[in-house]
């Protein structure tokens, strides 16, 4: 059977749980699990004799088991097992003297104990790591690692002078020219020949391999409680045996001889398939090929020698199976940059795809919609909306389609400057296109951009397409919009339905985020009957760094909106500890005022209900995701659960929080923390206050059908419910001039960007406002530092970057929010810089040479790959 990274895990591994485990983290190919990338690797684990021994420090030896027994707790269940070893011939050959300890195991299951007594009789040559201790005056060992070594002449002692000269990267010095296990087998009888006749499977051939195995670094993987580290690597060194891999990556490029360890053959109790294991004697270098031929090199030849990196199999194998902390950080670096040169290839060649295409030319024309609309604003365009406005008319008048982000605070003005585009489109004798990613934000779309253009000569058309109308009204929308005639059109998700047809689409703006991707974009391409490619104006009011912005979007020109316009005041955030009674009771007793004064106070939970058992103890979970984290991530989503699964869609649909910022402890697995707040909890507590005593609620969630979202808004602009207890459906676009208060429950379990954007909802009607991070965070803790950076700037810029530095680019820039798995999985969008810089340079000059990839086949299907994973184009979580 060929294996490819393409080749599923359930076609290869026969434990059906550990499949499912893994698919819980998003590994479901072979492909997934190789770029399941460790989050640290453990120190070389020194090797010392018995006599030399610290307590509480790592070490590892070789010594023969001399006795062993079960003993039975009667105190209470369980047994415990103790083991008696002599490295006294191992002690020799570091010239110490030959010492004893005790190896102990607990256990309240008898198989597991008959299992370990199976391996540890008398006689056993082993390999020992772990943690010394001292009980009742003798040294001990409790549960260490145990490696047992066949016995034999090429067994327990063979090459273990050679492994003193320098194979264990320095941790050991074994003197002496003679086997130092010469006298091994004939001091105790071999394990094997035990009277049970049992047939025993010994981890190593050779004391020389085992120590190498034991003392070595180990990658140490983000686990759940399905699946440990230890397991996830198993089944990852398992794949790489089977793909061709024997032995280990050594620093000339070529897998290692017999003097470094070998990758374990995988039992048929864990894999169904073993690839060449009719030939038991494959080479490293037969080996070394098969890796390779298995797992083909993405980046160019010449770029590769250039920067003087790995072939990326020996970089996997590097990665997962190092010799050294140097070797596995060599190989991170070749992988990074493979991200960064694969990425920045998609983007330069969608820039140059797109410039190749036809559009319709929108040129200004006198006494144009445009200037018209400009001069009837009761209020002055700031400098950078002019400018703004200025470079969109000079793209729309050329005849290939304009590609720009528009990025802008919250309240910066987008809208203006996107209108004063459509204007110029609909001028030209076209259609433009509005996309708003829910109902509620394209009702008030169309109301605003209806009531600013009605004063314009000639009459605009202004035609609302959503999924949530009747169905007369939508006939009458999409028969206005199938005319041709020219016009705006506002719409959701309808816009991309097969039923939408503009035969006269020049430009298509986006606002906000909401998964609209490659495909989506392209389906309002094919809605033009002359096969023109209309313009793309894309807007996002989640701040990204300008360095990131760069790299990321290198398919769009970009424009900043850096100054709000004049009225708006300051927003004032207050951080609040929960269990701050007092402070609390404060902080409700402001928002009864605020409303007594006819303003209007949001507030935001993570979760719909409180008995959601999919996010029960939820430690975030995207409401778009579909997560994660598999980076989660790992692969593509930050959906985890506590347990350090992924949650159901369902789940992700419940939870509105967007968080990356899982605790893990040291073995990788996800730490448990306290369960989110729901919006029925909070709102039948909030209406038991005093505070509140004859003040109306509302509920708002992502739940609620299109008419219910309408009118729980409209009741709550208007004021009959001046309390809005919602999820973060709020957090894109709604605009109630009257809110002035914002309360966040579980703040320190949410990104910044998206903390910034909720903070955006309060204040745009010019009065006073607040926003009240409530927070269960640690003193001192990352979760505190985070929730300061919020507290002490408004500067989205600021708080992106500092969003960036704490978490990563990935969820940032909307890949963990896309529904799609994410092609970044290494690459630091910022730290990265320059590395990025260099790979665009190097893309530039080979798609000057080969614009279609032709002689590079397999980036070509990287870079296909890359589209399909990362197609959002916008950034708001």
């Amino acid at each position: 059977m060929s294996i490819t990274m393409d080749t599923t895990l359930a076609s290869l591994v026969t434990n059906k749980r550990r499949v499912s485990a893994l698919k819980s983290l998003g590994i479901v190919t072979v492909g997934d699990a190789l770029t399941y990338y460790p989050f640290r690797v453990t120190e070389p684990v020194p090797l010392r004799a018995i006599r030399e021994a610290a307590p509480g420090q790592q070490m590892a030896f070789a010594a023969v088991i001399r006795d062993m027994r079960v003993v039975p707790m009667n105190a209470r269940r369980g047994y415990r097992l103790e083991a008696t070893v002599d490295d006294a011939d191992f002690a020799r050959s570091r010239r110490v003297p030959g010492s004893t300890a005790r190896l102990t195991f607990f256990s309240y299951r008898k198989s597991y104990v008959d299992w370990v007594s199976m391996r540890l009789r008398a006689g056993t040559s082993v390999v020992v790591s772990g943690m010394p201790s001292e009980y009742m005056g003798q040294l001990q060992f409790t549960h260490p690692e145990i490696l047992t070594v066949a016995p034999g002449s090429a067994g327990a002692g063979a090459g273990l002078e050679g492994y003193a000269r320098g194979a264990a990267s320095g941790n050991g010095a074994f003197a002496g020219s003679t086997d130092p296990y010469a006298s091994v087998q004939s001091a105790y009888p071999p394990a094997a020949a035990a009277s049970s006749g049992t047939a025993l499977k010994y981890d190593a051939d050779t004391v020389q391999e085992a120590l190498t195995r034991v003392c070595r670094p180990r990658p140490v993987y983000h686990a759940s409680s399905r699946i440990s580290s230890e397991h996830i690597h198993e089944t990852i060194l398992g794949l790489l045996w089977m793909m061709g891999a024997r032995t280990s990556s050594t620093p000339d490029g070529q897998l290692a001889g017999a003097g470094s360890a070998g990758i374990v053959a995988p039992t048929t109790d864990t894999i169904a398939v073993q690839n060449g294991e009719e030939n038991s004697g494959t080479t490293a270098e037969s080996g070394a090929e098969a890796l390779s031929q298995s797992i083909p090199d993405v980046l160019p030849e010449s770029v590769r020698k250039a920067k003087n990196l790995m072939h990326r199999a020996e970089a996997f194998l590097a990665i997962h199976d190092p010799d050294s902390t140097t070797r596995f950080k060599e190989a991170i670096e070749t992988l990074r940059y493979e991200e960064a040169f694969v990425s920045q290839t998609s983007l330069l060649k969608a820039r140059s795809h797109a410039h190749k295409s036809a559009a319709h030319s929108c040129p200004l024309v006198t006494d144009s919609l445009r200037d018209q609309f400009i001069a009837s604003l009761p209020f002055s365009l700031t400098a950078g909306q002019q400018q703004v406005i200025h470079d969109i008319a000079a793209d729309l008048a050329h005849d290939w389609p304009m590609q720009r982000l528009l990025q802008g605070e919250v309240g910066s003005g987008k809208t203006v400057v996107a209108l004063a585009a459509m204007l110029q489109a609909v001028d030209a004798g076209y259609q433009a296109v509005l996309v708003a990613p829910t109902q509620v934000l394209a009702e008030q779309h169309a109301e605003t951009i209806g009531r600013m253009v009605e004063q314009l000569k000639p009459a605009i058309p202004v035609t609302l397409l959503t999924g949530g109308m009747k169905l007369a009204a939508r006939r009458k929308a999409l028969a206005a919009a199938s005319s041709g005639e020219p016009g705006i059109i506002v719409a959701t998700h309808a816009a991309f339905s097969k039923t939408f047809q503009a035969p006269h689409l020049a430009l298509v703006v986006i606002d906000e985020q909401h998964r609209f991707g490659v495909e989506q974009r392209e389906s309002l391409n094919a809605k033009t009957d002359d096969g023109t490619t209309p313009h793309l104006l894309v807007m996002t009011a989640t701040p990204i760094p300008r360095t990131a912005a760069m790299t990321w979007f290198g398919d769009l020109d970009i424009s900043w909106l850096t100054e709000l316009p004049g009225g708006r005041k300051p927003i004032r955030t207050v951080v609040v500890n929960e269990a701050d009674a007092a402070t609390m009771g404060r902080m409700f007793a402001h928002i009864r005022a605020r409303v007594d004064a006819g303003e209007r106070a949001y507030i935001v939970c993570p979760r719909i209900d409180a008995d959601d058992e999919g996010n029960e103890g939820g430690s975030g979970v995207s409401a778009a995701a579909g997560s994660a984290r598999g980076r989660a991530a790992a692969s593509g989503s930050s959906a985890r659960t506590a347990a350090g699964g992924r949650a159901t869609r369902a789940a992700a649909d419940a939870i509105g929080i967007d968080d990356p910022y899982e605790t893990f402890d040291e073995n990788g697995e996800t730490v448990a923390r306290p369960p989110l707040h729901a919006v029925a909890e909070i709102a039948d507590r909030l209406q038991k206050l005093p505070q509140f005593q004859g003040i109306r609620f509302a509920t708002l969630t992502g739940r609620d059908k299109d008419d219910v979202k309408t009118q729980v808004m409209a009741d709550f602009a208007g004021g009959e419910t001046p309390i809005l207890v919602s999820t973060t459906v709020i957090e894109v676009g709604v605009d109630v001039k009257q809110a002035s208060c914002i309360v966040i429950f579980d703040a320190d379990r949410y990104g910044l960007s998206q903390l910034h954007q909720l903070r955006g909802r309060v204040g745009r009607g010019g009065t006073n406002s607040w926003a009240f991070l409530i927070s269960r965070a640690e003193p001192g803790s990352p979760a505190e530092q985070r929730l300061e950076v919020i507290h002490h700037s408004l500067d989205g810029a600021e708080i992106a970057q500092a969003d960036l530095e704490f978490r990563g680019a990935g969820d940032v820039l909307g890949d963990a929010q896309s529904g799609g798995k994410s092609s970044l999985k290494l690459l630091r969008v910022v730290k990265d810089a320059d590395m990025i810089a260099d790979a665009r340079t190097r893309a530039e000059q080979l798609l000057a040479a080969d614009p279609e990839l032709a002689d590079e086949v397999q980036l070509a299907g990287a870079v296909l790959d890359f589209t399909r994973g990362n197609e959002t184009f916008l950034t708001s979580s």
